[in-house]
């Protein structure tokens, strides 16, 4: 087969500082069977690199897989074409050895290379023959990209842009019942969460397709509401002052959301409550709920169906019930894997044996009434027990760990004071922390709330703008270009100009305009704002950011995002 180079998968990303700016330029390829050149095109979002498991999710690595397109569909040796191939032609691709074997049907003898091995489709998606999502074959926008991951395995790697990925993302997180405004509010934590810097998920791949990361089950299962919603949130994320949000969010609250440090523990440390989070605190569904952090308010709280936001979840209120027998069997199965997580103390071996139990005892609760500290009290041993997924786990009803541990016990006793059977109200379906689902359909669908007040609902104090970026006089920043969707005719530029910067060229939608930077600042010696309306229209904006500082100035920069969102000042900080 003939070889052409083409500059293909050129991803180029520059981390600002850790502001969140990501640049990443690509280059295309134009059909194989009109030229042998490279089209350099810049992607209209950041590129995701997101690994694709198997049928199950069971692994990310491969032996062989049988790869084809919907379109003209081309095959490269790390960059060098080695085929163009009809659409839906299936290419097997086999793996050992350190080498990747490319199958066509008219060739008796493989192509031997040694990858990384990429596959595009023009004006097509790309598959995977016998890999199904939802039940129907998946296909995927994007490329394609086959990367070793041992002598023989290979991780597949799907290389699709932000936008286009949540697409696949979002009818998966949540159902498009929920309403616009509800799967807005989806698709701006969806993004944050693949915009914000994190470890990846492994050094081939960002994250991964399955509820690890967040569900992602491509092109097939794409929604047109969801779609909608993606679009008319384009490049829009919520902000903390400066920074991208851990948009945590659970499907059903049960009322009361919990705060951050209550639920989690820290990850490097394992530190247990964890530090606070300022835009994840507890918040109630009710105006004037008190804090559920006591026995009795909690127990009221669960025992009833207050009305809420959460109400149309099937898991708002639920029970469970164990017999002193059952609860002691469940306990003795799910003790030794909870303890492995340095969460239950002392630690409960294989090997050890559960004496009777007598009580199921709470010691703390977060605002939420999330349990965050409990006991385990038997004949012999008391075993103290910390962290909601850690009680959630152990806690195992016929089978199943409970949906939340916003939940309340009743241990039920014999005149001699042995246990005789456990209850438990509960409420809520997850971690509880930051966005309810149910309860932003709720929001959206019945109290005709718009995705941003959903949003500043759940999470405290934020803004909605564009990823903060910096300007700079380094080559790779002296022009920075964004495209978002205003939700209104609004939008400030918001200047952190440390280095005194003078002047701000901005071109919005083709109408170019310069902004003297001020001096010196009242209230604040380096923030200021551009007030931007008249310039931007309702629904999508193209704004190109550089500074004519920049061509005579070096070691000088600003950074800057657009907002979009008022703020929400309770809590806000610069």
């Amino acid at each position: 087969m003939k070889k052409t180079v083409l500059l293909i998968f050129s991803l180029i990303i520059f981390s600002c500082s850790g502001f969140g700016f990501v640049h990443i330029p690509q280059a295309a390829i134009e059909s194989a069977k009109q030229a042998e050149t490279a089209a350099v095109q810049k992607p209209s979002s950041p590129v995701v690199r997101v690994g694709i498991g198997n049928n199950n999710f069971s692994t990310y690595k491969y032996k062989e897989i049988t790869v084809f397109g919907t379109g003209d569909t081309q095959i490269y040796d790390n960059g060098m074409l080695i085929g163009n191939f009809n659409p839906n032609q299936n290419v097997r691709i086999t793996f050992s050895n350190g080498m990747f074997n490319i199958y066509t049907p008219e060739n008796t003898q493989p192509e031997t290379v040694s990858g990384p091995v990429q596959v595009t489709s023009n004006y097509g998606l790309l598959g995977v023959a016998g890999l199904k999502r939802s039940g129907l074959q998946a296909l995927f926008h994007g490329a394609f990209e086959l990367v070793k991951c041992s002598k023989d395995e290979f991780n597949l790697v799907n290389m699709v842009e932000s936008e286009e990925y949540l697409k696949g993302v979002v009818p998966n997180e949540m159902p498009v019942a929920f309403g616009l405004e509800a799967l807005k509010a989806q698709s701006v934590a969806a993004r944050n969460y693949v915009l914000s810097p994190r470890p990846k998920a492994s050094s081939n791949y960002d994250v991964v397709d399955s509820v690890a990361s967040q569900v992602y089950f491509g092109a097939n299962t794409e929604k047109s509401l969801a779609t909608r919603a993606v679009q008319e949130t384009e490049g829009i994320v919520a902000l903390y002052g400066w920074d991208l949000i851990l948009a945590q969010y659970s499907s059903t609250a049960g009322g009361y959301t919990e705060s951050f440090n209550n639920a989690f523990s820290d990850p490097v440390t394992k530190q247990f409550p964890s530090h606070e989070k300022p835009y994840l605190k507890a918040v109630p569904d009710i105006i004037g709920q008190t804090p559920l952090n006591n026995e009795e308010d909690a127990s009221a709280f669960y025992r009833s169906l207050p009305s809420s936001y959460d109400i149309r979840s099937s898991y708002y209120r639920w029970e469970r019930e164990w017999s002193a027998d059952e609860l002691k069997k469940a306990l003795q199965s799910t003790l030794p894997a909870q303890s492995a997580t340095g969460f239950v103390k002392p630690a409960f071996s294989q090997s050890d044996k559960l004496s009777d139990i007598k009580e199921i005892k709470v010691l703390r609760r977060g605002d939420s009434g999330k349990i965050i500290e409990m006991e385990i009290v038997t004949d012999t041993q008391t075993y103290k027990v910390y962290k909601e997924l850690v009680i959630r786990r152990l806690m195992v009803c016929k089978g199943k760990a409970l949906p939340s541990a916003n939940v309340v016990f009743d241990n039920v006793t014999d005149v001699n004071g042995n246990l005789v059977s456990l209850k438990a109200y509960g409420g809520g379906f997850g971690h509880g922390v930051g966005m309810s689902q149910y309860g932003a359909g709720f929001m959206g669908n019945e109290l005709h709330k718009s995705f941003d007040t959903i949003l500043q609902h759940y999470y405290t104090g934020i803004t909605l703008g564009t990823n903060p970026v910096i300007l700079s006089s380094n080559s790779e920043q002296n022009c920075i270009e964004q495209s978002f969707y205003a939700p209104d005719k609004y939008a400030k530029i918001i200047i952190d100009n440390k280095y005194g910067v003078e002047s701000l060229k901005v071109d919005i939608n083709g109408r170019e305009r310069v902004f003297e930077l001020p001096r010196e600042f009242i209230g604040h010696k380096r923030y200021c704002e551009i007030d931007i309306s008249d310039f931007i229209h309702k629904g999508r904006n193209t704004i190109i950011f550089s500074s004519p500082e920049f061509k005579t100035v070096s070691n000088k920069g600003l950074r800057l995002y657009v907002e979009l969102v008022k703020k929400d000042d309770s809590g806000y900080v610069w």
